[in-house]
């Protein structure tokens, strides 16, 4: 655990330090506002030490003009960036360059205020008729998982009561791959905190989401705080067309069910996403996982091109058209009360 010097003026950089030493762990202090020394000798090892690496920081001034996030929300929102999860598919790979430090930001206080003058001037949820009564959409886990990181920060909590206490059309979510949920059962939220879970057939969770927490503790948690009045989700992601795909996600929505059976009021969402990959993003996980047992083809894959030529693979349309009418038709058939956000 390390800081630098400009992150320990912020207050919350105060706080992290302070939860930190009381869990016993050494905070270090940096001499200067730059992180050095996380680079080993191979692709592997760099990787290593970042992952085992958490340093607080002050945000970078481009996080503080907030970006649209399509499809999830209107706005994306970091208190952090990085993770301390094992996945071998982790987008974030692609997504963010250098060693994978985990990075959680002391300026948090001032990243809350200035949420405000970006309420009501949503482009992506806000324009959708059938999530309009979201209000303003803030996704604050784009680049990160935020249970693997509270009981560290305390970052999140103070987000939801910062959403709690703001009277406007507003809406906080997120999603995590971890269960540990205490703090967050009986604190008050208003409704305006949507926590998903990050889920997944069991081959895909066992084999390729290390160091997370296991899929029937995750469900556990939704329900936990689905009985508490939060709205809560389901990140199913990265769906992947197994040879016993139908079997496998059946058992998944299966559980599903059964962990909402008998929740009043329930408030449920589910967001459905296919495993994709891009030239960049295989050749780091790669570095990362050299024995990984992930399919990355490019020869059984189609071509897409993104925003400013991007190149992703995906998969052909006719098994996407198969993947999406199956998962459509088996939720509106095993959890009618879950809405749908979008495929992708």
């Amino acid at each position: 655990m390390v800081a630098t010097p400009a992150a320990l003026e912020h207050p919350h950089g105060q706080r992290i330090a302070d939860r930190v030493r009381a869990l016993g762990i050494e905070v270090e202090r940096l001499r200067t506002n730059r992180l050095a020394g996380v680079r080993g000798r191979t692709e592997r090892e760099t990787y290593a030490r970042a992952k085992a690496t958490m340093a607080i920081v002050v945000s970078p001034p481009s996080r503080r003009t907030l970006q649209p996030i399509a499809p999830s929300a209107d706005w994306r929102v970091d208190l952090a960036e990085g993770c301390p999860a094992h996945c071998q598919y982790c987008y974030l790979a692609g997504s963010l360059s250098g060693p994978p430090v985990t990075r959680v930001y002391a300026d948090l206080d001032d990243i809350l205020a200035g949420l405000a003058e970006y309420a009501g001037r949503g482009t992506v949820t806000s324009r959708n008729a059938r999530r309009a009564d979201e209000g303003t959409t803030f996704e604050a886990s784009c680049y990160t998982d935020p249970l693997a990181l509270e009981h560290l920060t305390g970052s999140w909590l103070r987000a939801v009561q910062h959403f709690a206490g703001w009277d406007a059309p507003v809406q906080l979510r997120w999603t995590t791959k971890y269960a540990d949920v205490d703090t967050f059962v009986g604190l008050p939220h208003a409704g305006r905190t949507r926590v998903r879970f990050s889920v997944n057939c069991a081959p895909v969770s066992e084999r390729f989401e290390g160091g997370t927490a296991r899929v029937p503790d995750r469900l556990a948690a939704l329900r936990r705080l689905a009985l508490a009045g939060y709205p809560v989700g389901l990140t199913i992601a990265p769906i992947m067309p197994l040879p016993d795909w139908r079997e496998r996600y059946g058992d998944l929505l299966n559980q599903v069910a059964a962990t909402v059976d008998g929740v009043p009021e329930l408030d449920l969402t589910a967001e459905l996403i296919t495993h994709r990959f891009t030239p960049g993003s295989k050749e780091v996980l790669l570095g990362w996982y050299p024995r990984t047992r992930l399919e990355m083809d490019e020869e059984s894959r189609s071509r897409k091109h993104g925003r400013f030529g991007a190149v992703k693979y995906v998969y052909p349309r006719d098994t996407m058209a198969e993947l999406r009418g199956w998962f459509h038709a088996e939720l509106a058939a095993r959890v009618p009360a879950c809405r749908i956000l979008y495929w992708t």
